[in-house]
Parts: C-alpha cells; structure tokens; sequence
C-alpha cells in the first residue's frame, strides 16, 4: 500500500531533523571551514544528494543550526531566569545547575555551545560579527550579572567580559565531553565561584 502525502510528509520532516542533529554534532566537532558535505554524509550514513534535497549548500544547512541555536530552548530559559524576581545568586545557581546537568547527558547541548562560541568568535566563513558579544547567552548572563554586582552578591568588573569568562569555561568543558571519553568534570560550586562572591564576604 502506497505511503499517504501525510506519512511522506512525516517521513521527510524526520530526514531533516535527522540531518540537522547530526549536522551540529560533526559541525562542532570539525568547524565550519573544516566541513565537507561529502563527510558530513558519510558521517550521518545517507548519500550527498539528500543533504541537497533539503538544503542549498553547506552554507545554508549552517545557516538553518544558527538559527535554531539562537532560538533555542535554553536561550528562551534563560530569558525567561533573567526575568524572575528572584535574587541574582539564585538565578546563577538555577543557571549553573541547568548548564552542568546538560552538559552531562546531552552531546546536543555541548555541540550547540560549542557552536554558539566559534560563532561568537566570528569565523570568517560564515559569520559577521559587528561586536565581539552578539551571543544571546551572553547578553542575558550579563543582565544577571549586573543585577547581582547591584545586590553585592556578584564579583566587580565588566559584566559582558564575566559572562564571556563564565561562557568560556562552559565552552572548556563542552569541547571536553564532544572530544574525550574520559575527564573530570567542574562543579556546580566551581563553575559559580567565576561569578559569585562567598557568601561571609557579602
């Protein structure tokens, strides 16, 4: 019995979520520049051409994992912390946890912040930075941050170059889980003290 135009549909829309998942992994894994289609197929285990079916070019499947990184769950969470009404240690310690716990179970996640950081750096193929902080995890950290230096429960300094320091060390430990089978990971305590003062010296 022929497939119905709805289950092609389905069968479709899973081909190319399967192709972006993978896509971020290898993407992440090798850089932009040091992506081939011709690999990257091999590497999801379907044929060239299918990538072209639902993509116009390397550029273009790139450009879909860019969007989705800037729209992405955790960065709408994240917006969604800055906002509560609730002290700014408490939104770094909600925050911290979050970033640990997927970091730990999910090879995604460390992809999309590996992503999220080269394209931050702005590699010149494919990305067009008019400031070194466009990130959106960045900007929202740092509005945390801001509200934690006014509470005193944050270390002074410039709070976009604290988030980029915090980000970084994320960054450090994503790159840690795509490429090694074996490493200690940081605390949630360890990863905090970037940001948070001790608490006696409040």
């Amino acid at each position: 019995m022929p497939k119905s135009s709805e289950r092609c549909r389905e069968i479709r829309e899973e081909m190319k979520e399967k192709i972006i998942k993978e896509s971020m992994l290898y993407f992440a894994k090798n850089g932009f520049s040091g992506t081939k289609i011709s690999d990257l197929a091999k590497y999801i285990g379907i044929g060239q051409g299918t990538i072209y079916v639902y993509f116009k070019s390397k550029e273009d499947l790139f450009s879909e994992i860019y969007r989705r990184i800037n729209n992405s769950s955790d960065i709408k969470e994240l917006k969604r912390l800055s906002h509560l009404p609730i002290s700014a240690r408490q939104k770094i310690h909600k925050l911290t946890q979050s970033i640990m716990e997927n970091l730990k179970a999910d090879k995604n996640y460390a992809a999309k912040v590996t992503l999220n950081t080269q394209m931050m750096l702005g590699e010149e193929d494919y990305a067009s930075a008019d400031t070194t902080y466009q990130s959106k995890l960045y900007q929202y950290t740092a509005q945390i941050i801001k509200q934690g230096q006014k509470e005193g429960s944050v270390v002074a300094g410039d709070a976009m170059k604290l988030s980029d320091y915090y980000w970084g060390v994320v960054y450090l430990y994503a790159l840690k889980q795509l490429f090694t089978t074996s490493y200690e990971m940081i605390s949630v305590k360890d990863l905090e003290r970037i940001l948070l003062k001790d608490e006696k010296n409040e």
